[in-house]
């Protein structure tokens, strides 16, 4: 039985991937993850590279087990290496279960991956009209709008989808072809998740009136994906331009004055190489709002989750949310490495023999004064602190090191003469690390 010209066409796929990697296919069961392993099977090319599957138990059916069972003995006709990853699907995230599952899966795929390996996934182009159709209405930009990527990084390795640029009835014909038997999981008919509503109720309509909606919408997704692409190009570039020494700022004036495609790329772009949670559209429309609409002196704060974005003169500064130290903590000290309540952590790093050292640390209480080095007179530490430009939010976190209850070091910033004498003593200097 011939097995063209899919097989053919995932043999000529295969030169595009980087040269080495083995094959993970991720194999729910169904039909088209069915058909891609069976095609994939036949190529020569795929099996001297390495390749086996994975299926994802979700444990939402009273029949999971029974489709691991037939997944792996699929697997076993084909002779490609099996193994299974039952998952735990939060049923409380507030996402909602399918978003949930979804996370769930990936999480199971990501850890199967090892370096290097590519993951396969049977994603077609009528799942990737779904997905644009999903997209537009969450009000998606041109990223999103750019549909499913055919390749891209993914945890260790690669997420490969070779299928994206063919229908599903084309594979339905290969499966009817070679007599495929697959998993028809229930839950697929349910039009109260919203990729099932788009496939079973609004797709079929727009059919009906435009047969080539799918292609249509994919067609517009390779648009929206090179104009993407060039967009995230110049956000970077922009990024780049405006960020400070400390790469958690940016200059607040100049991000304002890009260009709309530009500005909310450059705040995504800037919060994912920081860690930080992404923002919803409107709050990237309130930091706006806020830098235009706040006078000089104000220090206007938006906050998502876990992230907020503050202004503090001509910086606008990225952090995760923390709790404000307790002022009340205090610590011995011997120069060791010491964690922080508030965050980060204070060491004497340098030097070896500290023997007799006894500090105390702890944070401000008010009215703290000090004489740094290399000063005239006697100040006080806020003012010091607010000359020096350390943000607002910052100051309650600054580490005050004590001898007794005169005040020798405000974390690194300022020293006095004591503490010079001290480092020096010691051959070692006060390091104050934030998180």
């Amino acid at each position: 039985m011939t097995h063209a010209p899919l097989v053919h066409d995932l043999a000529q796929a295969l030169h595009t991937l980087p040269a080495h990697g083995a094959l993970l296919v991720g194999f729910s069961g169904g039909m088209d993850s069915s058909v891609l392993l069976h095609a994939l099977a036949h190529v020569e090319q795929a099996r001297a590279r390495g390749l086996r599957a994975v299926h994802v138990d979700h444990r939402l059916h009273a029949d999971s087990a029974a489709w691991a069972q037939h997944c792996a003995g699929f697997c076993a006709a084909l002779r490609v290496p099996f193994a299974s990853s039952a998952v735990q699907v939060a049923r409380d995230s507030g996402s909602g279960l399918e978003d949930a599952a979804r996370a769930a899966r990936h999480e199971a795929l990501a850890a199967a991956l090892a370096p290097g390996e590519i993951l396969v996934l049977a994603q077609h182009r009528d799942d990737q009209a779904e997905t644009i159709l999903l997209k537009l209405l969450r009000g998606a930009g041109p990223e999103g709008l750019g549909g499913m990527r055919t390749m891209r990084h993914f945890a260790q390795g690669y997420l490969w989808r070779p299928l994206l640029a063919l229908p599903r009835a084309e594979l339905a014909r290969y499966a009817q072809t070679h007599a495929l038997r697959w998993i028809e999981d229930p839950s697929n008919r349910d039009v109260s998740l919203r990729r099932n509503f788009l496939r079973a109720e609004i797709l079929p309509r727009l059919q009906q009136r435009w047969p080539d909606a799918p292609a249509a919408l994919a067609h517009s997704a390779s648009w929206a994906r090179n104009a993407a692409d060039f967009i995230a190009q110049h956000a970077a570039q922009a990024l780049a331009d405006l960020q400070g020494l400390d790469p958690a700022t940016l200059d607040w004036r100049g991000w304002l004055d890009l260009p709309d495609a530009v500005r909310d790329p450059v705040l995504r772009l800037w919060l994912r190489q920081l860690g930080l949670d992404e923002p919803a559209h409107f709050h990237v429309r309130e930091i706006e709002r806020q830098l235009r609409a706040s006078a000089p002196d104000r220090n206007p704060c938006v906050r998502w989750h876990a992230t907020q974005v503050r202004r503090y003169r001509d910086r606008l500064y990225a952090l995760r949310t923390q709790a404000t130290p307790p002022s009340d903590w205090d610590a011995d000290w011997n120069g060791e490495p010491l964690a922080l309540p508030g965050g980060g952590t204070l060491a004497l790093e340098g030097g070896a023999n500290r023997s007799g050292i006894a500090l105390r640390v702890r944070y401000r209480r008010g009215g703290e004064r000090m004489k740094p080095a290399g000063m005239r007179h006697t100040r006080d530490l806020r003012l010091l602190l607010q000359e020096a430009g350390v943000p607002p939010w910052q100051r309650a976190r600054v580490p005050l090191i004590h001898d007794r209850e005169q005040l020798l070091a405000a974390g690194d910033l300022f020293l006095t003469d004591a503490a010079q004498a001290l480092c020096t003593r010691l051959a070692a200097r006060i390091v104050w690390r934030m998180d």
